[in-house]
């Protein structure tokens, strides 16, 4: 019986109606998927693409204004090495102009002070000229009078005899002196 049932029943016969109902419910959720479907997807991978592509096109820029503000950075650096150089040098030539003034107003000022007490040691050698006068001029007196046995009371006498006898000692020491030459 169920040889006959299955020869009477041919599995590879299409039902017609089968078939059309199947190919019209194809064809409504192709028309849907291809209507609705589709589009929703396409767009979807679209805006992904976009924002895949638009975000490696804004990485590239941000790359590109990243690499123009490190070389704009490298720039400013190198001017204000060579600015610092520059300070440096001016701070350099001003050191020297300091140091060679102050030299100067030194030198200046140790040449007064040398001048300053040459003059005080001259002042000071005339002061002792002018006392050893007066007291070599006592002395000659009181040895002319005890040699003389006489006293030279008279001031003019005196000075003759001390005056001459300074100047026989200064001839006596230029002498000395020519000879030492």
């Amino acid at each position: 019986m169920l040889l006959e049932l299955a020869a009477d029943y041919n599995i590879l016969r299409i039902d017609p109606v089968k078939a059309a109902f199947g190919a019209i419910a194809l064809a409504v959720v192709y028309f849907f998927v291809a209507r609705k479907a589709v589009p929703k997807v396409m767009k979807v991978l679209d805006e992904r693409h976009d924002a895949i592509e638009g975000g490696i096109e804004r990485a590239k820029r941000a790359e590109a204004e990243a690499e123009e503000i490190r070389q704009q950075y490298r720039e400013k650096l190198e001017e204000s090495h060579r600015e610092y150089a520059q300070e440096l040098e001016k701070a350099k030539e001003q050191r020297a102009a300091i140091i060679a003034e102050a030299r100067e107003e030194a030198q200046a000022e140790a040449a007064r002070i040398i001048e300053s007490a040459k003059a005080q040691i001259e002042a000071d050698r005339q002061q002792a000229f002018v006392q050893l006068r007066g007291e070599i001029g006592t002395l000659s007196t009181e040895l002319a009078s005890r040699i003389v046995g006489e006293t030279l009371s008279d001031s003019t006498a005196q000075t003759r005899v001390v005056d001459r006898f300074l100047a026989e000692l200064e001839q006596d020491e230029s002498a000395k002196q020519a000879e030492v030459r």
